[in-house]
C-alpha cells in the first residue's frame, strides 16, 4: 500500500481522485493548497503527490519548489493536473514525475499513477 497526497483546491475533484485511489488500495490524503500540503508531508511523507497546478495561498509550482529544497521531500515524485497545457505546465515546473490534462478519466490516472510509483521504486 502507498501513501498519496492529493492537492486540489476544488473539493468535489479531491474527494473523486482520493476515491478512486483508495479503492486502489492506497492511502490518501488531501490538501486544499500547497501550504495545506506542505502541512501534511511534514506529518506523513507521502510516495507520491498529485497536484493541481493553479490554487490559491500556494500553487503547484511553489509547492514543487518548496519539496525540492527540501533534502527531506526532494525524492517525492509529483503529478500535476491541470487544464492548461502539458506545455505550460513544463514551462512552469521543472522535475514532475508526470501530467494529468484535466478532465482526465480514470483509467489514465490508475496507470500514470501506477506507473510513477513503478519508477520511483526502481
Amino acid at each position: 500500500m502507498h501513501t498519496v497526497l492529493v492537492v486540489e483546491d476544488e473539493i468535489t475533484i479531491a474527494l473523486l481522485i482520493a476515491t478512486v485511489l483508495e479503492d486502489e488500495g492506497h492511502r490518501v490524503l488531501t490538501a486544499g493548497n500547497g501550504v495545506q500540503a506542505l502541512e501534511r508531508i511534514a506529518e506523513n511523507k507521502p510516495d507520491l503527490i498529485v497536484s493541481d497546478l493553479m490554487m490559491p495561498l500556494m500553487d503547484g509550482a511553489e509547492l514543487a519548489k518548496a519539496l525540492r529544497e527540501n533534502p527531506a521531500t526532494r525524492d517525492i515524485p509529483i503529478v500535476f493536473m491541470s487544464a492548461l497545457p502539458q506545455s505550460a505546465v513544463d514551462d512552469r515546473v521543472d522535475g514532475h514525475a508526470g501530467f494529468l490534462r484535466k478532465p482526465f478519466l480514470e483509467p489514465a490516472l490508475l496507470a500514470l499513477v501506477r506507473d510513477v510509483l513503478e519508477k520511483a521504486r526502481t
